[in-house]
């Protein structure tokens, strides 16, 4: 299971929630790529979409 390090001030927006990206409950967290999203639905999202490694 995908366990994210959100602790730094980053993934908190102080101007409010917005939809998650995933199940579209309000939520102040972000991705690093910016994105509404809670950290249980990015951990999920990450365990059932592994990365293709290009480098094979």
């Amino acid at each position: 299971m995908a366990l994210l390090d959100w602790r730094s001030p980053e993934h908190f927006d102080h101007s409010g929630d917005q939809p998650c990206v995933i199940c579209t409950k309000p939520t102040p967290l972000r991705s690093d790529q910016g994105k509404p999203v809670h950290k249980v639905c990015a951990e999920e999202w990450i365990d059932t979409h592994p990365r293709k490694d290009d480098s094979a």
